[in-house]
């Protein structure tokens, strides 16, 4: 009886407010983003600060913290599903889940948790998108993409690649190319410092050892690397990182 009068009086206090809820199709044109790995969408949509507008947001709690951190948990497992559905493999959508909210529970703002919630959709969008193009592309540069994925701590080269796929290193690298659009040698450089980048903003791992795990020849050739297709040092990089979080 006490929870009924307490919900009774929750229901006259919001409609005095004229509080009320964002509508379901924002939402779902959202986690339909997602799915279908549409990253111009969902880019504007953190751009805009969707996540954390209050507007329409709902009160999960009272406190400004909690209230965000229900949020995202909830929007991690929406977007997970979504995800699943739109074929992403059950064991890695539940693989990013677990490692996005286990991240969240060491983010103590609300900035920090917001930061982390574009990453979080972003790199499921960018898996989507790889997915969509998978189904379109060849068996042989799907495996070469998965090798690549689950190899970024080695040397890939053009011949390694050739002998697992079985195939002359002269007909991988046009088909590579034919398909994605960038050679072997780039779209291997460019996955490198994608993980490089979560590397700087979720470990303490120095310069040198992000070099070496990634087995870059030197130092001196990952900070090259890094700053070509990133536009800044990872120096400069990890700081505006902890500013922006921090």
């Amino acid at each position: 009886m006490e929870l009924n009068h307490e919900w009774n009086r929750r229901e006259l206090d919001q409609h005095e407010l004229n509080e009320a809820h964002r509508p379901m199709e924002d939402e779902y044109a959202f986690y339909n983003a997602v799915k279908d790995g549409d990253m111009e969408y969902v880019r504007e949509n953190c751009a805009k600060g969707a996540f954390t507008n209050p507007e329409g947001m709902g009160t999960l709690s009272r406190n400004s913290l909690m209230n965000i951190r229900y949020h995202y948990v909830i929007t991690v497992a929406l977007i997970t599903r979504h995800c699943v559905e739109g074929g992403m493999e059950l064991e890695q959508a539940y693989r990013l889940s677990d490692f996005y909210i286990l991240k969240m529970d060491s983010c103590s703002s609300v900035s920090e948790i917001a930061s982390l919630h574009n990453d979080m959709v972003l790199d499921f969008t960018g898996k989507m998108s790889l997915l969509k193009k998978k189904s379109i592309i060849s068996r042989s540069i799907i495996q070469c993409t998965d090798y690549i994925y689950t190899h970024l701590h080695e040397r890939i080269t053009v011949d390694v690649l050739a002998e697992y796929t079985g195939l002359s290193a002269s007909y991988l690298s046009r088909l590579f190319k034919k398909n994605l659009g960038l050679s072997i040698s780039d779209y291997v450089r460019e996955k490198k410092i994608e993980k490089a980048e979560n590397l700087l903003k979720y470990s303490d791992y120095s310069y040198i050892e992000i070099a070496n795990y990634l087995s870059f020849s030197s130092q001196s050739h990952f900070i090259q690397t890094f700053e070509k297709l990133t536009g800044m040092t990872p120096k400069k990089y990890r700081d505006k990182q902890y500013h922006t979080t921090w």
